[in-house]
C-alpha cells in the first residue's frame, strides 16, 4: 500500500511540475504561443474541419443505418480469411484509407458499440484501419513538402501496403474460435424509419467530434512551439542525437523525429529542410505510419469506457510506422527520385498547399457522397441477394 501511495505522490508531483512549467512557459512566451494557436486554428479551418467532418457524418450513417451489415454479407468471404474479422468491418477499413485520421478508428469503435463486431475484431481493426488519407499524403506531404507528385504516390503506396501487412499480422491476435453475438448472427436490417433521427444525430455528433480533434491539434501546436522556445525540445534532441549517432542521427534529425512523434503535420513540415532525399522520405513514412501523439489522443477520446485495448492500437501504429519506413527505403532504391522537379509541378505546389476552406470542403463532401452511394449500392445488392436466397429456400 505504501508503494502505491508513493507512486501516486510521484505521479502527482510530476503532473504538478509539468503544469507549473507550462504556466511559466505561457507567461514567458505569450506571443509565440498566440501565434502557434493561430496557426493551429488556420490548419483546422483550412484542412481539419472540411476534410474530416463529411467523413465523420458518413461513417456514422453507415453504422447507424445498418449499411455496414449489408456490406458485411458481401465481403465476409474476403475479410474473414485476410484479417480474421467479419465483413461489416470492411466499412472501417475503406473509410480509414479514404477519410484519414481518425475516421477509420472512429468507425471501428462505432461498429463495436453497435454490436456489429466483437471486442477482439474491433481491436484488430484499430491496429491497422486508422490511416492517413490520400489527400494529405499526395497533396500536403508529396506536393507541399517534397514538391513531387511521384514522392506522394510512393509514400502512399508504402503507407497502404504497411497498413495491410499490419492487418495480416494482427489476424493472429487472440486467434481462435470466437463467439458471435446475436447482432452478428441476425440478418442485417436497413433501419429506414430511423433515417431522420440518424441523420440529425450524425450531424451533431460529427460536429462535436471534429471540434474535439481541432482542440487537440491546437493544443499540440502550442506545446511544440513552447518546447522549442524554452529549449527543452532542442536539448532533448541533442541527447537523442548523441544516443542514436551510430545510426547516423544528428540533433536536427532527432528534433524532426520528436516533433513528428508529437504532431504529424508539424513533423512532416520540418522535412522541407536540408538532408538527403532518401532519409527525409524514410522519416516521413515513419511519421505518417506512427501518426503522432495528437492523433492518438483523438482516438483515445473516442475509446472512452469502451474497454478496447489501447496497447494493441499503439503497437499496431508503431509497427505501421516501421514497416512504412522499411517499404519506402526499398522503393527509393528501386525507383530513384533524385531527378529535379519540373517547372510545371513546381508551379502547382503553391496552389495545392494553399487550398482554401471552400475547395477542401467541396472535394471532401463529393468524396464522402460518392462513397456513401457506393455503400448504399452494395447494401441494395446484398438485400436483393438475400431476398433471392430466401425465395429459393421457400
Amino acid at each position: 500500500m505504501s508503494r502505491l501511495l508513493c507512486r501516486e505522490r510521484v505521479r502527482d508531483l510530476i503532473l504538478g511540475l509539468a503544469l507549473l512549467c507550462a504556466t511559466l512557459a505561457l507567461m514567458l512566451y505569450p506571443q509565440p504561443a498566440m501565434e502557434a494557436a493561430k496557426s493551429g486554428l488556420r490548419l483546422c479551418y483550412n484542412v481539419i474541419i472540411p476534410s474530416l467532418f463529411p467523413f465523420f457524418v458518413l461513417s456514422s450513417l453507415v453504422v447507424e443505418l445498418g449499411l455496414a451489415g449489408y456490406l458485411g454479407r458481401l465481403l465476409e468471404g474476403l475479410m474473414r480469411p485476410l484479417f480474421h474479422v467479419n465483413g461489416a468491418c470492411a466499412s472501417a477499413v475503406a473509410l480509414g484509407f479514404i477519410g484519414g485520421y481518425p475516421v477509420g478508428a472512429k468507425t471501428a469503435i462505432g461498429l463495436y458499440q453497435n454490436g456489429m463486431c466483437s471486442k477482439t475484431e474491433a481491436e484488430r481493426l484499430l491496429a491497422f484501419c486508422n490511416n492517413s488519407g490520400p489527400a494529405f499524403i499526395l497533396g500536403v506531404v508529396g506536393a507541399g513538402v517534397f514538391a513531387s507528385s511521384a514522392v506522394g504516390l510512393l509514400l502512399y503506396l508504402a503507407h497502404a501496403a504497411a497498413s495491410l501487412c499490419v492487418g495480416l499480422l494482427f489476424r493472429f491476435y487472440k486467434a481462435g474460435p470466437e463467439r458471435r453475438g446475436a447482432a452478428q448472427a441476425a440478418p442485417p436490417q436497413f433501419r429506414a424509419p430511423r433515417l431522420t433521427a440518424a441523420f440529425t444525430d450524425s450531424i451533431k455528433n460529427s460536429f462535436l467530434s471534429t471540434l474535439n480533434i481541432c482542440a487537440f491539434v491546437v493544443f499540440f501546436t502550442v506545446v511544440i512551439q513552447l518546447l522549442i522556445r524554452s529549449g527543452f525540445l532542442p536539448g532533448l534532441a541533442r541527447v537523442l542525437g548523441t544516443l542514436l549517432a551510430p545510426l547516423g542521427f544528428t540533433p536536427q534529425w532527432a528534433q524532426r523525429l520528436l516533433t513528428g512523434a508529437l504532431e504529424i503535420s508539424s513533423g512532416v513540415s520540418t522535412l522541407m529542410g536540408d538532408g538527403p532525399l532518401s532519409g527525409r522520405l524514410v522519416m516521413a513514412a515513419f511519421l505518417l505510419g506512427w501518426a503522432g501523439l495528437s492523433v492518438h489522443c483523438q482516438v483515445l477520446s473516442f475509446l472512452g469506457g469502451s474497454g478496447l485495448s489501447v496497447g494493441t492500437y499503439l503497437v499496431g501504429k508503431l509497427l505501421h510506422g516501421g514497416l512504412s519506413a522499411l517499404f519506402t527505403a526499398g522503393l527509393v532504391r528501386l525507383f530513384p527520385l533524385e531527378a529535379p522537379v519540373s517547372d510545371y509541378l513546381a508551379e502547382q505546389v503553391a496552389g495545392i498547399a494553399a487550398m482554401d476552406f471552400h475547395r477542401t470542403l467541396a472535394i471532401s463532401t463529393v468524396c464522402a457522397w460518392v462513397l456513401f452511394l457506393a455503400f448504399l449500392f452494395l447494401a441494395a445488392a446484398a438485400q436483393k441477394g438475400l431476398g433471392k436466397r430466401r425465395r429459393g429456400v421457400l
